[in-house]
């Protein structure tokens, strides 16, 4: 899904999100918080399914979701109605392993990741420590050891009462990452309310990041 963003002119050029979405649900549960983004930022907003979520087939594996992000880059450098040297990665829970693979491999103007997790492994050792280690070998989702080879600016926000993804581990993303970087905690905030607890300054800390990429 495609969502051109609003213009305070005819000429001006937007910076285009794209967007990394999280494990749970599809495109349509996100159009709630795309459509308050929409009404507060001006950006465009790319949004897709990977392989077995909403209507698009295949079986989910991690370097499926890898494909998946690699053509959706793909398809927004095909389009003529956009700035491809102005495109930012916005990856959200599991969106924000994808978003950080992807920003290691592609060129991105920025990068912002929302209640990210470091890596399957440490996220398996904080909410499941009764399981043995191997079972945490086939998938990795490593953003911790990918994100200091970043070098675009960064901004990390997360929720400190998030029961799914402590904190933390944003926090020691944000340590790892590069400047610039902003790190933003949404006080009150759990793991998927983020936009409804963080309101208008969750929106203004996004529209202020974007507003510093075109100084």
């Amino acid at each position: 899904w495609f969502v051109p963003g609003k213009k305070s002119s005819p000429n001006d050029d937007l910076h285009t999100l794209l967007w990394f979405h999280g494990n749970s649900g599809n495109v349509n549960r996100r159009l709630d918080n795309i459509k308050m983004l929409h009404d507060r930022v001006p950006v465009n907003v790319f949004i897709f399914d990977y392989r077995q979520y909403g209507r698009s087939e295949g079986k989910i594996t991690e370097q499926g979701t890898y494909m998946d992000a690699r053509a959706a880059l793909a398809y927004l450098h095909s389009r003529n109605d956009i700035n491809s040297e102005k495109i930012i990665f916005f990856g959200r829970s599991l969106g924000s392993a994808v978003a950080v693979d992807l920003a290691v491999k592609e060129k991105c103007r920025a990068l912002i990741l929302e209640t990210p997790f470091t890596s399957i492994k440490e996220m398996g050792k904080e909410l499941y420590p009764f399981l043995p280690f191997t079972i945490f070998l086939r998938t990795k989702y490593d953003s911790l050891s990918k994100i200091r080879d970043i070098k675009v600016p960064t901004l990390i926000m997360h929720g400190d009462k998030d029961e799914l993804v402590p904190i933390e581990q944003g926090k020691r993303l944000y340590e790892k990452a590069n400047e610039p970087k902003e790190f933003y905690t949404i006080p009150g905030a759990m793991h998927n309310d983020t936009h409804i607890v963080g309101g208008v300054e969750y929106f203004d800390v996004i529209k202020n990041f974007v507003n510093k990429l075109e100084k």
